[in-house]
């Protein structure tokens, strides 16, 4: 006789429906197909219990990951990257446009990206287009080709291939995806405000953080929701890191206007009275803030105000990021930390007496909205068998040399955090496993694009 379901999964604290409730989820083909009592009569040809250490929580949906492949995986890569995010908890990835040779502004580069991808993906991938000035004009074939949206910089990106647009530039991009109700997803620095408060640079954290004051995102968000009034397009703010910026967010919101915000790991768990100079691992633009400023985060996400949190995976070459003698003028800005994003946040949240529910609404549930997936993002019959076996109080030592990122390096390097994953599954096939490595099956990832709402 042959079992009706593939897999069965019980656990005494499964996170179902906005709650963590115990339950026995049943799998066929992929999918969810059945969620009963822990000790439901299911019949699989693996049955699994989870220790009572462990929860069950949904895969969780990274929007804001920079894999770098084509053309720069010697910083990361595909197969770099989704090992990581499948070792930390992350079953689907949004790969941002930049900083691949080819950026993601037509749909020949779009191609060039799946093909990468394709070969190598440990867990599903989907890809954000770019929204530079030559692009403008030429937006809808890229949407039509299956990107989640658009991605532009209101301040020069970095890199020469990716370039800002303008107040007027960014107004027209927002009335070019309002034609077909596309999204823009915007990094917020007002490029004049940066300019008056230029400095030498050097390896005084302090003085870094004073060259990008909050009031060039504040600014910048202005602008964006000008356009927004305008046009009426969404538009979702990527890496907030400034609390100033809070209150025109909340005022534009209650105006009616689509307007969606993110906040990152590392701003919820570092401060820079804690950043030593030198230390350019921590460098990231917008940069981490005062103890103050990430408390104001914490409270904007408790609200509403703040929708959701993804990783800003943003890796480099070693020499890139360190080997500038400590100057953070020029070491690359980004934070490496794809793999520990999920405990890094959960023990940020811990610490403040904030639930793991939330943690997984924020990381899991709203993410998978902002790009409309909704076979990801829950433990629901009919979703994809996507989920995690998490122990909430098993701690570990952040050690970056054992981490899955191509360049081994981290800002969260000697933390001690909260919440070991044990197990991913990915459409109910082990992608990940401290325990029983004799199931896992990597590559198992697919391409996602875009599906209509």
């Amino acid at each position: 006789m042959t079992d009706p379901y593939d897999l069965v999964v019980r656990s005494s604290s499964a996170y179902i429906d906005g709650a963590f409730r115990p339950a026995a989820l049943a799998v066929t083909s992929g999918l969810i197909v059945a969620v009963g009592e822990v000790d439901a009569p299911f019949s699989a040809a693996r049955d699994i219990t989870l220790p009572p250490t462990q929860v069950l929580i949904p895969g969780i949906v990274d929007t804001h990951v920079h894999v770098n492949e084509p053309g720069r995986t010697d910083w990361e890569g595909f197969a770099s990257a989704t090992l990581a995010a499948a070792a930390g908890g992350v079953t689907t990835i949004i790969d941002m446009p930049l900083n691949s040779i080819p950026p993601t502004t037509t749909p020949e580069a779009l191609a060039l990206k799946r093909q990468a991808a394709a070969r190598q993906a440990s867990v599903d991938v989907g890809f954000w287009g770019g929204a530079i000035p030559a692009s403008l004009g030429h937006l809808e074939p890229v949407h039509e080709a299956g990107v989640f949206g658009f991605k532009s910089f209101l301040s020069p990106s970095g890199v020469d291939e990716f370039p800002h647009l303008s107040t007027e530039q960014l107004h027209e991009a927002l009335a070019e995806v309002a034609r077909f109700d596309g999204l823009l997803i915007v990094h917020a620095e007002d490029p004049t405000v940066l300019a008056a408060h230029e400095n030498a640079g050097g390896v005084g954290y302090e003085d870094f953080v004073a060259s990008r004051p909050g009031s060039a995102e504040k600014s910048a968000i202005e602008h964006v929701i000008d356009g927004l009034r305008v046009t009426g397009a969404r538009a979702h703010i990527l890496h907030l890191s400034s609390a100033a910026a809070l209150p025109i967010i909340r005022a534009a919101r209650a105006e009616g206007l689509r307007l969606t915000v993110e906040t990152c790991p590392h701003y919820l768990s570092f401060a820079a009275e804690g950043i030593p100079d030198g230390a350019t691992q921590y460098k990231c633009c917008p940069p981490i803030r005062d103890e103050a400023n990430r408390e104001l985060l914490w409270q904007a996400l408790l609200y509403g105000d703040i929708d959701l949190i993804a990783s800003d995976h943003s890796p480099s070459t070693r020499e890139l990021k360190l080997g500038h003698g400590g100057d953070f003028g020029l070491a690359w800005g980004g934070i490496s930390g794809l793999q520990v994003s999920l405990p890094a946040v959960w023990s940020a949240a811990r610490a403040l007496g904030i639930g793991l529910d939330r943690v997984v609404e924020w990381m899991s549930g709203s993410t998978s909205r902002l790009v409309n997936l909704p076979a990801k993002g829950s433990l629901t019959a009919g979703t994809d068998a996507d989920f995690v076996a998490f122990a909430p109080d098993e701690t570990f030592t952040v050690i970056a040399s054992e981490l899955q990122h191509k360049n081994k390096l981290t800002a969260f390097e000697g933390s001690d955090l909260h919440g070991v994953v044990h197990t991913t599954w990915l459409r109910g096939t082990p992608v990940f496993s401290v325990d029983d490595t004799d199931h896992v099956v990597p590559l198992h990832g697919e391409l996602l694009s875009r599906s209509t709402p």
